[in-house]
């Protein structure tokens, strides 16, 4: 699996990113250039789960809201601010969520899916594909939370848990298991063709 460099940062980017955290936290002034880094990120990671734009924007300003009044608390653990951020938008989606502002989408697109096919050991023909769909949506939103973050996301174990508030074993180990529900579903699904 490729590694997407939008997410993954050098250890030098990473000092270079505690240094202007470090300087936001005495003062809010430097808070910008963190929101300019991150916020188009965070905004897809919403929008692509909820699918309503003007829902999206708002959402996201609570993040950076939330990030900005809370960045004392803020604990460099050798991952990326984004992290960090991915937690609160997380927070952030789910409240939306449970307001009923939003609906949940799963939104996956033709490469990644082809992934996810390699995953299951299945040829990436129409049929599976949209089998794949259907099974993606029987799954519960933690297991897609995972499998979204792995093979749509392409991100790391670590970063995984980081954002999950998980050790990155335990990322490893239940982004397995989603998998492996993922291709149980496949194979009921399948065998009712």
């Amino acid at each position: 699996m490729s590694i997407n460099s939008l997410y993954h940062k050098t250890s030098v980017r990473l000092d270079e990113e505690q240094s202007c955290i470090n300087l936001a936290k005495k003062d809010p002034a430097f808070f910008g250039p963190l929101y300019k880094e991150y916020h188009e990120q965070i905004f897809r990671y919403i929008y692509q789960r909820m699918d309503d734009e003007e829902l999206a924007f708002d959402v996201t300003s609570q993040v950076f809201m939330k990030a900005l009044n809370n960045i004392h608390k803020y604990e460099f653990r050798g991952v990326p601010f984004s992290s960090w951020l991915y937690r609160i938008a997380k927070s952030e989606l789910y409240q939306a969520f449970r307001d009923k502002k939003a609906e949940r989408m799963v939104n996956v697109d033709t490469i990644n899916l082809i992934n996810v096919a390699e995953e299951l050991e299945e040829d990436f023909s129409e049929a599976n594909k949209v089998l794949i769909y259907k099974c993606l949506s029987l799954l519960k939103e933690k297991d897609i939370q995972l499998i979204e973050m792995r093979f749509f996301e392409k991100r790391n174990f670590k970063e995984i848990g980081e954002i999950l508030n998980m050790t990155e074993n335990n990322a490893k180990v239940k982004t397995f298991r989603a998998i492996e529900k993922l291709k149980q579903q496949f194979a009921n699904k399948q065998t009712r063709l």
